[in-house]
């Protein structure tokens, strides 16, 4: 498995998060955001104990391939 990182949020403080990578062997993304731990907001989610909630912002969504118009880590 290797991770290809498509794109890092050009607004974030610090350079680190939110991140878009994709894995080239299942062909999955892998989101890197912020924590959702606001009990109000997953209290209207139904989680299953082997998933998490990451806050993803709007404006990273120009990394994903599909959205700029090409596919996978080529893009």
């Amino acid at each position: 498995m290797a991770l290809h990182k498509l794109g890092q949020d050009p607004e974030s403080p610090d350079g680190k998060s939110p991140t878009v990578y994709i894995d080239d062997e299942t062909d999955h993304y892998i989101l890197q955001g912020w924590k959702v731990t606001d009990a109000a907001r997953l209290g209207q989610m139904d989680i299953p104990e082997h998933e998490t909630v990451i806050e993803f912002p709007r404006r990273m969504m120009q990394f994903f391939p599909e959205v700029r118009g090409g596919s996978g880590a080529d893009a």
